[in-house]
Parts: C-alpha cells; structure tokens; sequence
C-alpha cells in the first residue's frame, strides 16, 4: 500500500471502480484520520457517493483495496464495523407513521446499541420531547435532518459519513450542527462532510478533498489549496484615494476604485508586503479577501478541464 499513515481510520489505496465501461472513481488515494474532519466536495457525477458507499463496505473496488479501521469494510466483519460507523445519506427515508423516538429507537436496536440515552441525543439535535413524540410524517425537511443526524450517531461511532449534512437546516441549527462535528474531533470522531455548501465549510474542516470524473484533482488544508492555486488575493481600502494607494503599492498590486473602496488585487506571496505599505496611509478601515473555497474549486475544475 501506499505510505499512508498507519493509524488512518479510512485507507483509500490505487481504488478504481468500474460500471460496465464507465469509471466511476480512477486510481483514487487518500486517508481519513482520527479526530479529524475532512470535505469531500465535487459536481453530481464526481464519484463523492461512489467513495462513501466504498467506505462503508456497500460495494467493492474494482481494482484497489479499502480499510476502514483496518479492516475490508464488505468483509468477514462488516458486520461489527458498522456499529462504529455512522452514516447520514443525502436522502432520508424515514416510516411516516412513527414518532421521532420510535424511529430512533427502531435504528438502535437495528444497530445493537443501547436505547437507553436516545432522548437525550434527540434534545442534543434539536428535536425536544414534544417534537420527539409527534410522527415523522408531520416533520419539516429540517426535522427529518436533525432525525437523520441523531441515528448517525447513534453508538458514539469512531467514523463518521455525512452526505449534505446541512440541507433544510437554518442558519441557527447549521450552527448547532457544526458544535456538534467540533465535539466529535475533539472525542477522536474521524468524520467526512460530503457537501456542495462549500462557504459554510470553510474554518470548519481540517482538509478538502475536492473530487472530478472520479478522479482526486486536489486534497489539503484551506491553506494548501490556496496556495496551490496562486490566485489573487483582494485587499479592499477606504480613508484614501486611488492614486494614494497606487503610488504607496507601486508595482506589487492592480489597483481599482469601486466608488466608495479602493480594491488591490495581488499574488499571495505580496499580501503582508502590501499591506505594511497600506498601514503608512491615513486609512478608515482595511479588509482582506483571500480567495474562497468557492473560487478555489471552480480554479481547479478549470484547470483540470484544460490539461
């Protein structure tokens, strides 16, 4: 295998998946560490649910070998590996019939773990007694969400999978949710966030593994993939004029004027330089934009489409 760390909770090694004569991954590489929380981001088609269903042992490589806490995840022991693992899909499917708590507790007995703190993990995403008593067929998107996290984490599982974690939820819960994957790292939780909301995951993972045509074209910190893509950084300025702040920068930044801001655009390398010859201005207020995860992503589409 590859030189992989030895206490990964996933190993993903030279794995290629096959449909007929479509690849649906292609010599993919990585790992997921203990107390760590990873992005996996990508286009519809990208092979992000091919991955997960890999990891949780759904199906099997066509070529490659998959680990989940040392072992073949569709092997002899998948069976006790699954209780340490919890898994959220994109789309939830719960009986409309039955209340909160009984499809809680449904999911616990389904997985042999105790029912016995299920309503303290209802309250803990947000679904209260009264909510937790009412039939599912009554709740909202967001309810059935919060329901879905709940049974992911039924067990304290060690590996944590989570497909659009966030949908339906509003910005308040959203934030709940992230407390939540924050308390996880911090218990040794491995967790993978498959999501197409990249503005809301930027400062909350430890690295982005960003996924095209089956094939991984990027994977590190923020901080990696920026300075990997070398794009602009935006320094926007207001208290002085435009051509103030364009004989102060001389030739380390592009400088423009949108009315009320002087906007300087420049390499990585020049922003503390840029900003040291900013702070001699006589300015009202200084902003710094460094390129988003947004922009980051579509960077490298772009880049992989043109090789």
């Amino acid at each position: 295998m590859n030189a992989f760390p030895t206490n990964a909770s996933v190993l993903i090694d030279q794995v290629t998946k096959i449909y007929g004569a479509r690849a649906a991954l292609t010599e993919v590489n990585l790992h997921l560490d203990p107390g760590q929380c990873v992005a996996l981001v990508g286009h519809n088609g990208a092979g992000k649910s091919t991955l997960i269903k890999l990891m949780l042992g759904l199906i099997r490589p066509t070529h490659g070998q998959v680990r989940l806490l040392g072992e073949d995840p569709a092997g002899a022991h998948a069976a006790r590996l699954r209780r340490a693992v919890g898994y959220l899909p994109e789309n939830l499917a719960f009986h409309p019939s039955l209340t909160g708590q009984e499809t809680l507790d449904f999911y616990a007995r389904l997985k042999n773990v105790a029912r016995a703190g299920n309503t303290d993990l209802l309250a803990r995403v947000g679904l209260e007694a009264e909510a937790a008593r009412r039939r599912v067929g009554t709740y909202s998107k967001g309810m059935r969400q919060r329901l879905g996290l709940a049974q992911a984490l039924l067990g304290q599982p060690k590996v944590l999978f989570l497909d659009e974690p966030t949908t339906g939820l509003d910005p308040a819960l959203r934030q709940v949710f992230y407390e939540i994957v924050q308390e996880l790292r911090a218990a040794g939780v491995t967790v993978l966030l498959s999501s197409h909301a990249l503005t809301e995951l930027e400062g909350q993972t430890d690295r982005i593994i960003v996924m095209n045509r089956g094939v991984k074209i990027a994977d590190g910190t923020l901080a990696d993939l920026r300075h990997l893509a070398d794009l602009p950084v935006r320094i926007q300025a207001t208290g002085a004029p435009a051509g103030a702040v364009a004989d102060a920068l001389g030739t380390l930044g592009q400088v423009s004027t949108n009315g009320h801001a002087v906007e300087c655009r420049c390499a990585g390398g020049d922003k503390v330089a840029v900003l040291r010859r900013l702070t001699n201005l006589p300015l009202a207020d200084i902003a710094v934009m460094e390129p988003s995860l947004d922009e980051l992503y579509a960077h490298f589409l772009r880049r992989e489409q043109a090789a």
